[in-house]
Formats: structure tokens, C-alpha cells, sequence
């Protein structure tokens, strides 16, 4: 159990995938945590910044490519992600609203994710990218509403593209304009982490789930 905990702060912490895992770690983490029920508490946003913060290292440590492939392969990711969470939803369909609740399954999330698809039609595949804990669920629920692979799939790639660029672009750019902000790392995650998931939690925690039935169409 202890080594299960002290794996799990591992995982939480951005700064010891990149400079622990490298490249590698951080495709598998991107990859789990935009589509698999075990990604949801992973932290991504933080993640890509950090990555792009810390972009040269990265080069170095996987044969100096240039960051705009190491940004693509990241991207790909995250494309993956989706599309497998996709087929999860599509082969499990509405079972999954009847399962029960584990460390890595909650049905809240399932509705939060869904309340989504209601309000915005198959762009909440776009919009679910930078919101931490529903961008894991969006595209299950998308499967699971039986939503047209080709729309799926559409916003499936620019979303990812956009969301692994601008984050990993910002942390980039931001470390090479001001150095000195490499001294205090720890509080700009704890800031991004915040502004990033503290709307989410007062959703999941506060907010009422309108738990619309899983046969629903998306047809926007």
C-alpha cells in the first residue's frame, strides 16, 4: 500500500514525470488521462506546460528532436486517448451508467461529461480538452450517445492539437522570456492546477446532475 501511495504522488506530480519519465512517460500519462477511467485524476494541463517549460530536455532525451514533433507525438496522444475512450463507450454503452463506483469510476463524472454533450452538441469534445476530469469521460459519453465517428473524430484531432500546442507553447515561451521562473515552479503548477480544475470540482461537488438518460443523440 505505501508503495501504491508513493507512486500515486508520483503520478500527481508534473515535475517528477518529466524529469523521471521523459518523453515516454508523459505520451503514456497524456494518452491515459484523454480517455481511460484510470487517467481522470492525472494531471495534464500542468503536465504539457511543464513539458513545454522544459522542452530542450525533452529533445535532448529523445534523440533532439525539435519541440514542434515532440508537440505532434504528444498530440497523437492524446487523439489515441480519445479514440479509445470512444470505443470503450461504444462497446460498454449504457451499462456504464449502472456501474458501480471505484477509486477510478465515478458516474458523476459520466454525467458531468454528459450535461456537456447537451449543452453544446459534438463541440463539447473541443471544449472538454481543457476542462481536468471531463476531458477523461467526454469521450466515452460520446461513444456511449453513439455520436458520428467522423464528427468524433474531426474534434478528436483539432482539439488535441490545439489544446498540447497552446499549453506546451505557454510554458515554452514563458520560460524563455523569464528564466528566473524556474525558481518557483511549484507554485505556478499549484496556480494552474487551481485555475484549471476548481470550476470542475464546484460543478462535480455542488453543481445538481440532471442524469439525462445514456440513449440520448448528439446532433449538433
Amino acid at each position: 500500500m505505501d508503495q501504491f501511495i508513493e507512486l500515486f504522488k508520483h503520478l500527481i506530480n508534473p515535475a517528477w514525470i518529466i524529469e523521471h519519465g521523459g518523453l515516454y512517460l508523459l505520451l503514456i500519462i497524456i494518452f491515459a488521462e484523454t480517455g481511460l477511467f484510470v487517467g481522470f485524476f492525472l494531471p495534464g494541463d500542468s503536465l504539457l506546460f511543464l513539458a513545454g517549460f522544459y522542452g530542450a530536455m525533452l529533445s535532448d532525451s529523445f534523440f533532439h528532436m525539435p519541440l514542434i514533433v515532440i508537440m505532434t507525438m504528444v498530440a497523437v496522444a492524446g487523439i489515441l486517448g480519445n479514440a479509445v475512450g470512444f470505443w470503450i463507450g461504444r462497446k460498454s454503452g449504457p451499462l456504464l451508467f449502472s456501474r458501480k463506483d471505484t477509486f477510478f469510476f465515478k458516474k458523476k463524472h459520466l454525467y458531468q461529461a454528459k450535461e456537456l454533450y447537451d449543452k453544446h452538441g459534438g463541440g463539447a469534445i473541443f471544449l472538454a480538452r481543457f476542462m481536468p476530469i471531463v476531458r477523461t469521460f467526454a469521450p466515452i459519453v460520446g461513444g456511449i450517445v453513439q455520436m458520428d465517428k467522423k464528427k468524433f473524430m474531426f474534434y478528436n484531432v483539432v482539439s488535441s492539437f490545439v489544446w498540447v500546442f497552446s499549453m506546451m507553447l505557454a510554458g515554452h515561451y514563458l520560460g524563455k522570456a523569464f528564466p528566473g521562473l524556474q525558481q518557483h515552479l511549484e507554485l505556478i503548477i499549484i496556480i494552474l492546477i487551481l485555475i484549471t480544475t476548481l470550476p470542475v470540482l464546484i460543478k462535480l461537488f455542488f453543481g445538481k446532475s440532471k442524469h439525462a438518460p445514456p440513449h440520448a443523440d448528439v446532433n449538433e
